[in-house]
């Protein structure tokens, strides 16, 4: 696996990186490890200390940092100082809330006796990351691992290793302990060598289907405990008493923010019969008002996707999506020429169960519109998808949409909002789109030992 910066803008090249040596890996696993045991003697308000600096280091420095994020990976620049802010915010959330979460909890309705369950770290966790949130990403799993005192060791995508080196040093910068953070450039045969060694404990991995399964079945091989975060067909449903263009407008930020590079994304609109032609026509108004071009200028509103690779790849699936019998209602389905990796919005409709791409997850600027004469048609919509990331409702009637919620099958869901992780919820998925939790207390204890002394 070869790193390098690609600016997907221009398809210019940065930099490329060289991987860890095996040598080196050794030292990095060993210092580690030494974190690891440190930790376990150390008062956890230690490292709420260092995450308020780190929280600072990204809030006080973020032109520097979000520049970073819009040439490896071609985040708009306003979106990129939105990811910065946001990364300082889960950093502060855990200096603020750690000490509480790590308190013991009382059981005291035992048949004989009671109980108090402690928290404590369990060991080396290997976080591998996507590109599309490179420091958010790997905020949410450090941050709580660092609480417990677990050292990560980050292996980041090829594409954004200046984000991941960014990141690395913000670290240094304000002088987390040895071996607490460490991120690598590795290959393949690198990481399942880190997830065999039994000093690692844990693996949490967000990305595709494919890369979960592949090192999930590597953890369970070795008995080590893993998460995954992995992809989605989101539902955004627009129920027949909403405000049409105020539901629109979140509509289309809603798919195309970040290139429509988002896990939980709005993949899949599924909208009340009663109001779809109009709702359908604000929509496209909506996506006229996005405009592809330079990430770094303050004025484009649509960043390209990630990188060449990506770009064909959706090209690819969007040939299938119309070859398998979908019509084209917004956009024009002709390729982008040129060394750029820009991708032109699309609306598409009447992908039905024998399209080749029905359950396939489409990761860019393409949006998928259903129509639905019941709120039980909605459901079976929504819940016809081996995903289940997340979703949004949109209605006046709270109640409504909530029962609503509540029947969706996927991992959380938003009455009325745009889906974002906030660092008090916790966050992950159901089915296909995988397991564990991510930010929130949730977040501490997915890797934590959960020890019970009972007296």
């Amino acid at each position: 696996m070869s790193y390098a910066a690609v600016n997907p803008y221009n398809g210019q090249k940065i930099r490329d990186f060289d991987n860890v040596t095996d040598q080196q890996l050794d030292i990095i696993l060993d210092t580690a490890q030494g974190f690891y045991k440190q930790s376990q003697n150390q008062a956890v308000k230690e490292r709420t200390d260092f995450l308020y600096k780190l929280a600072d280091e990204f809030e006080e420095n973020i032109e520097k940092y979000a520049r970073v994020l819009s040439t490896n990976m071609g985040k708009l620049l306003t979106e990129a100082r939105q990811e910065v802010k946001k990364t300082g915010s889960f950093a502060r959330y855990y200096a603020e809330n750690g000490v509480k979460f790590m308190q013991p909890k009382p059981y005291n309705d035992l048949p004989n006796g009671q109980a108090q369950v402690e928290f404590s770290g369990t060991g080396i966790v290997l976080a591998i990351e996507p590109w599309n949130f490179p420091y958010t990403q790997v905020m949410r799993v450090f941050a709580p691992n660092f609480i417990l005192g677990n050292p990560i060791i980050l292996k980041h995508a090829s594409i954004v290793p200046e984000a991941a080196l960014a990141f690395q040093e913000a670290c240094d910068n304000i002088g987390l302990p040895s071996g607490a953070f460490t991120n690598i450039f590795a290959d393949y045969d690198q990481i399942n060598r880190i997830i065999e060694d039994p000093r690692v404990q844990g693996v949490a991995l967000t990305g595709s289907e494919n890369a979960g399964r592949r090192i999930a079945a590597s953890a369970g091989k070795n008995l080590t405990k893993s998460t995954m975060e992995l992809g989605g067909t989101d539902v955004f449903v627009v129920l027949d008493d909403v405000d049409i263009i105020d539901a629109a407008k979140d509509a289309a930020k809603a798919r195309l923010t970040n290139a429509g590079q988002v896990c939980t994304a709005a993949k899949r609109y599924i909208v009340s019969s009663s109001i779809y032609p109009e709702f359908l026509a604000a929509l496209k108004e909506e996506f006229t008002k996005y405009k592809l071009g330079d990430p770094l200028d303050e004025n484009t509103t649509l960043a390209p996707l990630s990188s060449k690779k990506a770009q064909q790849q959706l090209q690819t699936q969007v040939a299938k999506v119309i070859a398998g019998g979908a019509k084209v209602l917004y956009g024009n389905p002709t390729p982008i020429s040129g060394d750029g990796a820009g991708f032109s919005p699309l609306i598409l409709t009447g992908m039905d169960e024998k399209n080749p791409m029905f359950e396939e997850e489409l990761f860019g600027p393409v949006a998928q519109i259903y129509q639905a004469q019941s709120d039980d048609e909605i459901i079976k919509i929504a819940n016809n998808s081996r995903h289940g990331l997340g979703g949004a409702i949109y209605t006046k009637n709270i109640e409504r949409g909530k029962k609503l919620a509540s029947r969706i099958e996927t991992g959380q869901v938003t009455i009325n909002s745009i889906l974002s992780s906030q660092a008090q919820v916790p966050f992950g998925g159901v089915k296909d789109s995988g397991y564990g939790r991510e930010l929130s207390d949730w977040g501490i204890y997915e890797f934590a030992n959960i020890k019970p002394v009972m007296y």
